[in-house]
């Protein structure tokens, strides 16, 4: 099975250790990062998305992904 997930945050270094902390648990990155300004905070926001294979674990919409 093939988890995906889409890491988002605000465009400091807690983005990029959010990033870090995934891959160090095995998920690999997925396309380039965005970069967006979102207009109600005033920040700029930054996304990455990852995915990541699972032998044995079948999908279930329930499943909290970050676990993994």
């Amino acid at each position: 099975m093939r988890l995906y997930r889409f890491l988002t945050g605000p465009d400091d270094s807690s983005f990029c250790h959010k990033v870090t902390a995934a891959l160090n648990k095995g998920w690999l990155l997925h396309g380039s990062p965005t970069y967006a300004f979102d207009a109600e905070t005033k920040t700029m926001r930054c996304g990455q998305a990852v995915y990541k294979e699972i032998d044995g674990i079948e999908y279930d919409p329930g499943m909290k992904l970050g676990e993994y």
